[in-house]
């Protein structure tokens, strides 16, 4: 076995050498000087209202040829993306200044407005080349601050200025492998351009690895734009100044749109050109705390876990020492884990709705550590837009399986081994996370489709996340639900008594305890966490998925960890009721992300406007938090069965 893995692993590295380690979906794309290179549009975003809208929903240029979706994944389709052809295009290493893409027609008193809107929520201009996002550099107090994309306008003495000539630097690199092929793809079958004829690696070819923007608001005189065409020269030179304002929006008048664009060669190579894009924030300062907080947990977790082997071997060996008589003697005076070994075992309340839970628990785990580690291994990096949720999604599915045996398996083992109900357990267990994930997503897409924002999930997109839930997801639940009913139900190690013992009055509730112990497993997170939700809510690239595949690794241990000393403090103390509060104790991590959720609504999105923007952000906070509860609570469950197992399995008592 071992050397068909070597022979796997040599084979798959032979085929990766020959496409040279990029990233799937995203090859470099060689180009001849004049080469057509064509600039795509994405969706108006704004961190302040978090609803993103169509380019083309304000008025700019459309492209001659009329508009039309670039090829588009179900991921950028759920992310609110939506990528189309634009009126700007290049000719490759060609530059070129003044020239006019075309005059809007007079602003109606909506278009009017909605432009003084969409410059109020500070919506920004996405645009891409090559798979590239434009990007955008200002200094500002001696620092040099980047941006993806720029602002639609500006508002300056309360008179609202549209930034209508983009000034564009094109940095290239000179194409060097010449052993490969002369063109490969981008991921666009229509963007493929087979560069000169004459033997590919005779004629220089350049790559694309860098795409900057500066935009500029330019009075354009109307006499000068009235016979002009697209892509003709504007007569008059235009001053680009990205400090100075001067084309302000009136009502009835139109807007004249102009570019230039100029190609620099660079020593970046293709694969270092998404570099920019992740170095945008100042992340070498948080790194010292993300190790410092992994160090402490750690730390933390081997003490638990030393203080915790030490007492349950101390009770076990000090037990089997004893010869029979002492061991009768001392069962009659027997104390904390041990009196409750008839009780133990007895089947919670509400059995079905735990096994479902759990379940559900493996599936999104499962869904969660195989998709952070396929992005470490850079199967998933920001150049292949929408990979991360489409895998996410392919995986759910496919661990559905999962779901299902678990979820049986555990109700057959509550059951005694009882066959009885395990296909309407797994039914469930396919429905409840999906069921409550649609009901909230439906809700804010009302919402969103109100706004008639592109972040609205199309009802054709609907249909077809319907039909994998239940054509895909169910199917397999079921499978694995069968799989479940038919693998033998876990035999406990002692008999439960037929009457429940009281349990004494405790110093403290129990449940208080459970609570306060999602405290530690919160604490392994919450650095993470912090870079996460800027991610998703600020717009930046979330790329350091090796640190996050640590730090889930981490959370897995302190969760079991966590979990199985809680388990154990209440046996002590003669409480047998351990299932529902191993599961939440673990889960219980959920309240505190919620909690930091809003706390980073408060302080950190303070510009977030409106209630439809709030309500979205609370309720894709929601969905995120019951999949963690589910997730972590499941760790915990599962590591204080097998504890109990193993624990009452080792000490014969009668």
């Amino acid at each position: 076995m071992g050397s068909f893995g070597i022979w796997v692993l040599a084979i798959f590295l032979i085929v990766q050498s020959g496409y040279g380690f990029y990233l799937p979906g995203s090859y470099p794309h060689k180009h001849v000087v004049g080469d057509p290179l064509s600039v795509k549009v994405n969706s108006l975003t704004s961190i302040d209202t978090e609803m993103p809208f169509s380019y083309y929903s304000l008025p700019f240029c459309k492209p001659a040829e009329g508009i039309k979706d670039s090829a588009e994944n179900l991921g950028e389709l759920l992310m609110g993306d939506r990528i189309e052809n634009s009126p700007y295009s290049f000719k490759m290493y060609t530059n070129e200044t003044q020239i006019f893409l075309c005059q809007s027609d007079k602003l109606s008193a909506d278009d009017f407005k909605l432009l003084k809107e969409r410059i109020d929520e500070m919506y920004q201009v996405n645009l891409i080349l090559d798979n590239l996002p434009a990007i955008r550099y200002a200094m500002k107090e001696g620092y040099m601050l980047r941006w993806t994309g720029y602002p639609v306008g500006v508002k300056f003495q309360d008179v609202y200025y549209v930034f209508n000539h983009l000034k564009f630097k094109v940095l290239v690199h000179k194409y060097e492998e010449t052993n490969m092929a002369s063109v490969m793809g981008t991921g666009d079958a229509g963007d493929v351009i087979l560069g000169g004829g004459k033997g590919g690696s005779d004629v220089p070819g350049y790559m694309v690895v860098g795409f900057e923007v500066a935009p500029c608001s330019v009075m354009h005189e109307g006499n000068l734009v009235k016979n002009l065409k697209m892509y003709d020269q504007y007569p008059s030179p235009i001053k680009c100044e990205t400090t100075t304002v001067s084309m302000p929006i009136k009502e009835g008048e139109p807007i004249a749109f102009t570019y230039e664009v100029a190609f620099e060669e660079s020593d970046i190579k293709w694969p270092s050109r998404w570099d920019a894009y992740l170095k945008m924030e100042g992340s070498k300062v948080h790194w010292f705390s993300i190790l410092n907080s992994l160090m402490v947990i750690t730390f933390l977790a081997g003490i638990v876990l030393v203080i915790f082997l030490r007492t349950v071997r101390r009770d076990l060996t000090r037990y089997e020492e004893l010869d029979k008589e002492s061991q009768a003697q001392m069962n009659e005076e027997l104390s904390g884990w041990k009196l409750v070994v008839g009780d133990v075992f007895r089947a919670p309340s509400h059995p079905a709705l735990l096994c479902i839970m759990v379940g559900d628990g493996v599936q999104i785990l499962g869904m969660g550590i195989v998709t952070i580690l396929f992005a470490a291994l850079g199967f998933m990096s920001p150049a292949s837009r929408g990979t991360l949720i489409t895998g996410m999604l392919f995986f759910y599915m496919i661990l559905g399986i999962a779901a299902g045996y678990v979820a049986v398996r555990l109700w057959r083992t509550i059951s005694f081994g009882d066959h009885k109900g395990w296909a309407s357990v797994a039914w469930k267990a396919a429905c409840f996370f999906p069921g409550i994930a649609f009901l909230i997503l439906t809700t804010l897409n009302f919402l969103l489709w109100g706004s008639h924002s592109t972040g609205a999930i199309p009802f054709s997109l609907f249909v077809i996340l319907l039909l994998l839930w239940f054509c895909i997801s169910v199917p397999l639940t079921l499978i694995g639900g069968y799989f479940g009913a038919k693998a033998p139900h876990i035999e406990y190690p002692v008999r439960t008594n037929q009457i429940p013992r009281e349990i004494p009055a405790q110093k403290y509730p129990s449940w208080l305890l459970v609570l306060g112990a999602g405290t530690l497993p919160f604490g392994t997170l919450f650095i993470e966490l912090f870079f996460i939700m800027s991610s998703i809510w600020m717009g930046r690239v979330y790329y350091v998925f090796g640190f996050l595949l640590v730090v889930m690794i981490l959370l897995v241990v302190v969760c079991a960890e966590v979990s199985l000393v809680l388990t154990y403090m209440h046996l002590c103390v003669e409480d047998w009721k351990w299932w529902w509060k191993s599961f939440f104790a673990s889960g219980s991590v959920a309240i505190y992300i919620f909690l930091y959720s809003i706390n980073y609504l408060i302080f950190d999105l303070k510009s977030l406007s409106g209630p439809v923007s709030a309500t979205l952000y609370l309720g894709y906070s929601l969905f995120m938090v019951l999949a963690i509860m589910l997730a972590t609570g499941t760790i915990g469950f599962l590591s204080s069965f097998w504890f109990v197992h193993y624990l009452f399995s080792s000490v014969k008592l009668d």
